[in-house]
Order: structure tokens, then C-alpha cells, then sequence
């Protein structure tokens, strides 16, 4: 990073692959490990610790480390690329604080001007971003003013958690289908690669107060899920997310959880053992800084990251006013699958679904069908058909002989032939035929049907 992308501080000077600070010291950008990623925990990619004033801030805000950082130190014009990764990280951990989940107009901000110059504007109180008013802009520079990304990231890195951007390796791509309500960026607690794990993803979610019937449907379909290779998605929460979890969990060890809160604090409380497991073995995911608390409306709004995560969404059980149907529409307007898990029909818990499967969802029963719509090419679910019966097998002519027998005595060959609608010659030598399958048996000048024709016979005889 030497020669002329090389950037002076305040006090002038320069170093070769070095920021010189503003009280004269100078510190490695440090910023990028060796794949060019910056590391939400201020690591670079051979385990040397780092400062948090890699991103530095246009309002000379005190970085983690307790260096101010310089006015010029949010211009990127002349940067080299991994001092621009490293600004782009902290003002997406700076925003991710500010502006609340799926704020579009914030999201047009970030498009239009980089997340950077978002950061610069709101850090210094102004100029004003168009979209809002006064008072609304007022609300964000107050709010900005009490945030500070370094302590962010410093947290962030003892609890074991990694902030993921856009345009990172680990991003998901398919989360850009979101448009400008993409998360700013994502907070990941666990080992596993994201994006990895969400390439062949299905998210299970449905009712907290699920009956017995759901959690025993929703445990079900995400083990066999799981047990196909597919990744669970899920909220976490009580009811049919907990059971997804917990099934998938028992099959692979690996389950994803998208949480409405800081990934470090788990929410519901009782389900704390539950995802630290799912940090051990899979992945905890959510928008929220370190430490934040959930509410309704963002339980509502990390919906649709579950939705566009996965290439489907299963619903077990869902009233009409349950929070996975947002889920469920998030998938379609998204152009993914959307899936229904059919419950009784007196249920209020399954009247939501009900309402998807009238509309475009489509029912499934087993895993199979699940994987038939989301899989491959090829991937089918087997034919469904009742037992196939002895009597299957006859031809059409020998069937209409032996259900013109009469089940109660014996009949002679011209009465059976009127009941076939046949002659009496084609009649006898059909008989003869059923008699050595085991089907009739001759009584005098009459025929009559055999105990296992009776029993395969009265089934058609009870639809006539």
C-alpha cells in the first residue's frame, strides 16, 4: 500500500504502507486479512490483532483503541482497496446502530452514496439526505451521536461474533434480492460459512403456541430436511421454530437462526441453551448490534431475511394473524417457493395456511414433496397410490364378470353374461379363467364367488 495511494493524517506525513496518525503515530491499516476481507473482530487474516481505528471517523470519534481519528479520514478518492473495505466495514457497523432493520430509505442512501458518505452525513449532523423530514433527520444525528462502531466491533470480537458486508465472501448474493431493504450488513456468531450454508436452504417457521401436531410435523420435516443435505432456517423462537431447530439439530448439527435481537443475547430467555447450541454447531445470524434488545416490528422486518435466505419457506400451522404468513409473502414477492403444511380443518392455528394453499402456496405433506420444489431438476417425490389388489391385475373383461356375480348364491352363465354385457360363450370361458386364479368356483350348472373374490369384490360392489 506504499507510494502515491498512500494518505497523510493530520500531522502531513506518510509511510510506506502506513496511516500516519494524528498525534504522529503510525499504526498498519492492519485493516485487511490475507483474503482482503476485513474481520468484524479487528484481526487481519494472519491473527495480529489491530486497533479499531482502521475506520476512522470524519468527526474525529474515539476509535476503540482511544486514538482520535483524523477529519480527512472518510475520504476514499485516493485509498487503496483494502483501506476502502476496512471505511465501508465501521460505517456499516456505524449504520447498523443508527438506522433501524429494512429502512429502505436509508437503503437508497447507501446505494446512491456509499455507506461511507451515509455515515460521514449523519456523524457530522448534515448536509441533509433527501427523504425525510427535518424532524426524522434530527432523530438519526442524535441517534448517530451515541454510537461508537469500535466498541461495537470490540464486543462483537469477545463474544465470538463477525460482522459480514455486502459484497464480502461469506455475503449470501441472493440477500440482494431484497433491494434497498438489504441488511446493511449481519452479524454471524458461529463457524460455518453463511453463504455457504445458505446455498441449499429451506426455512421451516409457523406458530409459537403450536399444537402437538405442528412441533411433531415441524421436527419431522427438518430433520429429513437435514438428513437430505438441505439447511434449516428458522426464528428461534418458541412453538414450530424451536421443534425446526431441534430436529434439524438431532439429524446434522446444523441449523440456521435469524434472530431479532443482538446475536448475543439470546431470545426467548428459555431457549438460551438452545442457541448457544445452534452457535456451537451451525450459525446465529441477525441485523442488530451487539447487546440490542427485540421488538414487534423487528421481529416483523427479520422476516423477510429468512424469506429471501432460503430458497423456500415451509409453513406448520398459522393463524391468520401469525408472524411467519409475513414470512410466507415475503417468499413470494420474492419469487421463492412458498410452501403450506396442511392442518385440520377446524383449527384456528391452521387457518393461515389454509389461506396460503387457497391462494399460490403449495401443499406438501412429507419432505419428498419439499425437496421436489425446491431441489433439482429430477428430484421427485414418489408417485402416491393406494396397495395395488390381486383382482388389479385381471384384464378389463375378466372385471366385469366377476362383478356381475351375485355375492349371495350361485348364477347361471347367461345371467352373468346380461350382467357383463357379453355373450354367454365369452361369459363360460372367462369363468373358467377366474376359477383357476382362485375367484369362483361351480355349483351345479351355476357359478358362484370364492371367499377371497368376496372380500376383494364388495369394496366395488359398495360404490355401485
Amino acid at each position: 500500500m506504499g507510494g502515491a495511494s498512500d494518505r497523510a493524517r493530520t500531522d502531513g506525513t506518510t509511510g510506506s504502507g502506513e496511516w500516519s496518525g494524528a498525534d504522529g503515530r503510525t499504526g498498519t491499516t492492519g485493516a485487511t486479512g490475507v483474503d482482503g476481507r476485513v474481520r468484524a473482530g479487528g484481526r487481519d487474516g494472519t491473527g495480529d490483532a489491530i486497533g479499531a481505528d482502521h475506520g476512522t471517523w470524519a468527526d474525529g470519534r474515539v476509535g476503540a483503541d482511544g486514538r482520535d481519528a483524523a477529519d480527512d479520514a472518510t475520504d476514499v478518492d485516493d485509498r487503496t482497496g483494502a483501506q476502502d473495505a476496512g471505511d465501508d466495514l465501521i460505517a456499516r457497523v456505524f449504520l447498523a446502530r443508527v438506522v433501524e432493520p429494512g429502512d429502505e430509505v436509508a437503503g437508497r442512501w447507501i446505494r446512491e452514496l456509499g455507506a461511507v458518505e451515509v455515515a460521514r452525513r449523519l456523524g457530522n449532523g448534515g448536509p441533509q439526505l433527501t427523504g425525510v423530514t427535518d424532524k426524522r433527520w434530527a432523530g438519526l444525528c442524535a441517534r448517530a451521536g451515541l454510537v461508537e462502531p469500535g466498541r461495537d466491533l470490540a464486543v462483537a470480537q469477545d463474544a465470538g461474533v463477525r460482522f459480514v458486508c455486502p459484497g464480502d465472501v461469506e455475503w449470501p448474493a441472493q440477500l440482494d434480492d431484497l433491494g434497498d431493504a438489504r441488511p446493511i450488513g449481519l452479524w454471524v456468531r458461529g463457524h460455518p460459512n453463511l453463504r455457504v450454508l445458505a446455498l441449499k436452504s429451506v426455512a421451516v417457521v409457523g406458530a409459537r403456541a403450536c399444537t402437538e401436531y405442528g412441533a411433531h410435523m415441524a421436527a419431522t420435516l427438518a430433520a429429513g430436511l437435514a438428513e437430505r443435505g438441505w439447511v434449516v432456517v428458522s426464528g428461534g423462537a418458541y412453538g414450530v421454530d424451536g421443534a425446526a431447530h431441534r430436529g434439524a439439530l438431532g439429524a446434522t448439527d446444523v441449523t440456521v437462526a435469524v434472530l431479532a435481537c443482538g446475536v448475543d443475547r439470546p431470545y426467548p430467555r428459555g431457549h438460551a441453551e438452545l442457541i448457544r447450541r445452534i452457535a456451537e454447531q451451525g450459525l446465529v445470524v441477525g441485523e442488530l448490534p451487539p447487546g440490542e434488545h427485540p421488538t414487534p416490528s423487528r421481529f416483523i422486518l427479520r422476516n423477510r431475511v429468512i424469506a429471501a435466505l432460503t430458497r423456500g419457506t415451509v409453513v406448520v400451522e398459522a393463524a391468520y394473524r401469525s408472524g411467519s404468513l409475513v414470512t410466507a409473502r415475503a417468499a413470494q414477492r420474492l419469487g421463492r417457493h412458498t410452501i403450506g403444511v396442511p392442518g385440520p380443518a377446524t383449527s384456528a392455528l391452521s387457518a393461515g395456511v389454509h389461506e396460503l394453499l387457497r391462494g399460490d402456496a403449495v401443499l406438501v405433506t412429507d419432505v419428498a414433496e419439499i425437496v421436489e420444489l425446491v431441489g433439482g431438476m429430477g428430484e421427485l417425490a414418489p408417485d402416491r397410490r393406494g396397495p395395488v389388489l390381486p383382482r388389479d391385475l385381471l384384464e378389463p373383461a375378466a372385471r366385469r364378470i366377476l362383478a356381475a356375480l351375485p355375492g349371495n348364491r350361485a348364477a347361471l352363465p347367461r345371467e352373468i353374461a346380461r350382467g357383463a354385457q357379453t355373450t354367454e360363450d365369452d361369459a363360460i370361458a372367462r369363468l373358467y379363467e377366474l376359477r383357476a386364479l382362485g375367484y369362483v368356483e361351480r355349483h351345479g350348472d351355476g357359478w358362484k364367488l370364492t371367499r377371497q373374490a368376496m372380500i376383494s369384490v364388495r369394496p366395488d360392489r359398495g360404490r355401485r
